[in-house]
């Protein structure tokens, strides 16, 4: 009897707790509240910025800046048109850059906490190349991979689905699973790394976002060709849980066609641009 009324609660948090994905329409568990792992994931970067050596002026910075808030007003006006603008209301948006040319890294933390290293810019080249990798960081928070992967790491690596009481009793282990949640730090590979899943769903909603924020969905597959070619044989831990690069190359020229139909169908105003 008890196992069925545990079974029939199991099943309703479950099914409560899905979300479906605004571009993909895949769903996922989502056992934490967003307003919950935002507000985690805003004081958790705050951490983290204050420990790195982040720039706030020049050249590299005012890139980064500028194609992340051409990203968002993609984003903002993609959701709009669908509906769901509601769901962007506990994003508090902020790109910063850490100094670190050694680094080949970017991420996205829940909320639009996005942070990029510089050493990843020797590797994009150009400003379309950068739109791939922080579109692709900010499909993962759009996305809620963050919130799924540390939904799953609650329950498989602390036992617990409460978040309220694993920040009480684990509250090191609690943040641990937050930041390698959303792919952040330098030992990625050390970390809680996204699926391939997560990764390819990336890829796609990244594609489309730089194509609606006005940059080329062509160069998606040369970057990431120039990414796996670095380091010979072992290519960045960046990459360890990638999509195969020959079939990452195919599913990014396929879905280039898509990624247009996305601009022209959600094109963003001029004055949404970034202005400096």
């Amino acid at each position: 009897m008890w196992k069925k009324i545990s079974f029939s609660l199991f099943m309703f948090l479950f099914l409560s707790a899905c979300t479906k994905n605004a571009f993909t329409g895949r769903k996922s568990l989502n056992l934490i509240p967003n307003s919950t792992i935002n507000s985690l994931s805003a004081s958790e970067y705050k951490t983290f910025l204050s420990q790195n050596k982040t720039v706030t002026s020049g050249k590299d910075v005012d890139l980064i800046r500028r194609v992340g808030k051409d990203l968002k007003a993609a984003t903002e006006v993609y959701y709009k048109s669908i509906g769901k603008a509601a769901d962007l209301k506990e994003f508090a948006w902020e790109f910063n850059v850490v100094d670190d040319p050694n680094t080949v890294n970017a991420f996205c933390m829940p909320g639009g906490k996005v942070v990029v290293y510089t050493g990843i810019l020797k590797v994009t080249q150009n400003e379309d190349a950068l739109a791939v990798v922080m579109g692709h960081e900010i499909a993962h928070a759009l996305a809620n991979h963050g919130n799924e992967r540390m939904s799953q790491g609650l329950v498989a690596q602390l036992g617990l689905t409460s978040l309220d009481l694993a920040l009480s009793q684990k509250p090191a282990a609690t943040r641990t699973l937050l930041m390698s949640a959303a792919g952040a730090g330098v030992q990625v590979g050390a970390l809680l790394p996204f699926s391939r899943k997560h990764e390819s769903e990336a890829d796609e909603i990244g594609l489309y976002l730089m194509a609606m924020a006005g940059y080329n969905p062509n160069e998606a597959d040369p970057f990431w060709k120039r990414m796996n070619s670095m380091g010979g044989s072992r290519p960045p831990e960046f990459l360890s849980t990638h999509p195969d690069p020959a079939k990452r190359s195919e599913t990014l020229r396929r879905l280039v066609p898509r990624a247009k139909a996305y601009a022209k169908k959600y094109p963003v105003p001029a004055s949404s641009k970034y202005k400096g």
